[in-house]
């Protein structure tokens, strides 16, 4: 394990990032932490694990790297790695009770809403969704008392919303319940959610944390190390949810990377949406970076250095017309997933399927680092053609 004294915090986040907190590896003087694959560690002779490992399921020395540079750049004292991150986030609401009251947004990743919605139920958690862009409505949800955990998405899959984190972290604190952001369309590089009053961060790391499409992984960071986040590691120790150390040491290779990835993913979402919002074909852009959309004034308070590399078309035309789009391109991807280094495009109603607050006209883009102009170019012509 590297055991060299990593640099002070007073670097930037980039530069954390970039040299994976500055470790060497003690034993070989590697500038690359090694893959740590032992699943099972030796005990002393007096029968004490000095080294801090007993066995693969609930640790790891390539995770707990992983760990450290996420608590770097969340700002956390604490952070984990799981498998993914639905593992990641239902871990937190695992950690509750059966009875317990939870408030969520309506538009949020649709996976955690379906659970929510069907086995968070079923285990006993009383779920309720509310658009948590309306702070009103976030404080009207409020129940004293019972309300245990306050769970947001911003910007929210796939539209795009905005929900204020510093007036949401008030309300959920006033009515005595832990407030809970997933971060992942943000990253720590624009949005560092514990500064605006969270006392949990999400990421599916498999996104923007990794950025090359070839892990899959979840993180959470925490404000504190409290009871909650005693019970959420002990699930993770027992349920088996840790990340296995190939992928961590993966995680750790796409961190490096994270801000210059982020910022140019951000700036070619701004310039495409910027150009998308006067074309013939599209009849609403949905991006938090143009000054129009409901959530850009929040949004640029809380997100610093670019509003996101993730973007919706709504298409003229309709259900058909987007399907038909997404069918022409060439560059763009249709894949689903997002965060990574290639550009990806999906008509995501046929992914959400029944109950979705998806528009069926709406073309999900995830924003790579190619250039802009091509990006355009071949997204263009696939509308063009798609409303001939």
């Amino acid at each position: 394990m590297s055991t060299e004294t990593p640099p002070a915090r007073r670097w930037a986040p980039d530069t954390l990032a970039a040299q994976a907190l500055g470790h060497v590896d003690e034993a070989t003087r590697a500038i690359v932490p090694p893959i740590h694959l032992a699943t099972t560690y030796i005990r002393d002779p007096d029968n004490q694990y000095r080294s801090g490992f007993v066995y693969g399921r609930p640790d790891n020395a390539t995770v707990r790297e992983a760990e450290a540079i996420i608590a770097a750049l969340e700002g956390a004292p604490a952070a984990m790695v799981l498998g993914s991150g639905m593992s990641a986030a239902t871990a937190v609401f695992l950690a509750l009770s059966p009875g317990d009251h939870v408030v969520a947004p309506r538009v949020m990743y649709w996976s955690l809403r379906n659970w929510l919605m069907t086995e968070a139920t079923r285990w006993g958690l009383r779920v309720e969704l509310v658009d948590t862009t309306d702070l009103d409505a976030l404080r009207a949800a409020m129940r004293p008392g019972e309300t245990r955990l306050v769970w947001v998405e911003t910007p929210a899959n796939p539209l795009w919303s905005i929900t204020d984190l510093a007036g949401a972290a008030q309300i959920a604190h006033a009515a005595g319940a832990a407030f809970a952001v997933d971060s992942t369309c943000a990253s720590p590089v624009l949005t560092r959610p514990i500064e605006h009053g969270a006392d949990i961060v999400m990421h599916a790391a498999t996104k923007y944390l990794n950025g090359h499409s070839d892990v899959v992984a979840g993180a959470l960071a925490t404000a504190r190390e409290d009871a909650l986040w005693d019970r959420i590691r002990r699930n993770r120790a027992t349920l088996g949810q840790v990340l296995g150390p190939l992928e961590a040491f993966l995680l750790i290779r796409g961190m490096r990377t994270l801000g210059l990835r982020v910022r140019a993913a951000a700036a070619s979402a701004q310039a495409l949406a910027e150009r998308f919002a006067a074309h013939p074909a599209v009849a609403e852009v949905l991006y938090p970076g143009l000054p129009g959309s409901p959530g850009h004034t929040v949004a640029a308070r809380q997100m610093k250095g670019g509003f996101g590399g993730m973007l919706s078309l709504r298409v003229r035309g309709g259900e058909g017309a987007a399907i038909a789009t997404a069918a022409r391109v060439e560059l763009w991807k249709r894949a689903t997933s997002l965060g990574g280094v290639e550009s990806l495009i999906e008509h995501r109603a046929s992914i959400e399927g029944a109950g979705s607050p998806c528009p069926p006209d709406l073309l999900r883009l995830s924003t790579g680092i190619e250039a802009t102009e091509d990006l355009f170019a071949d997204l263009d012509r696939a509308l063009r053609g798609a409303n001939a």
